[in-house]
């Protein structure tokens, strides 16, 4: 049986270990340049998994955005029947007088 430090033992210090590594990649990936890995790792605890949680919410709410504007805006051109149906814009326009000759 380990010492367990401050709830760390021998089992769970390597998953512990990679959590922490995980999450300073990740701030440093998804803060497009603006922070180092050395000003990461050492940021206090509580600052760093406040960065993260930013950096986190900020990437949802841009994915659900993308989510909500592509699915609305997903119109096929082809009917039920199978057929090529014309853009609204066209079947809105004005149509020119027929002139015969």
């Amino acid at each position: 049986m380990g010492l367990a430090f401050f709830g760390l033992t021998s089992n769970t210090a390597p998953e512990t270990r990679l959590a922490i590594f995980t999450q300073i990649h990740q701030i440093v990936f998804h803060g497009k340049g603006g922070y180092d890995w050395h000003t990461v790792y050492d940021m206090p605890i509580w600052l760093r998994r406040f960065t993260f949680k930013q950096i986190y919410n900020f990437y949802e709410e841009e994915k659900e955005s993308v989510n909500k504007s592509t699915s609305s805006s997903q119109k096929t051109a082809i009917g039920a029947d199978g057929k090529v149906k014309a853009p609204e814009f066209i079947s809105k326009a004005p149509k020119p007088p027929v002139k015969y000759k």
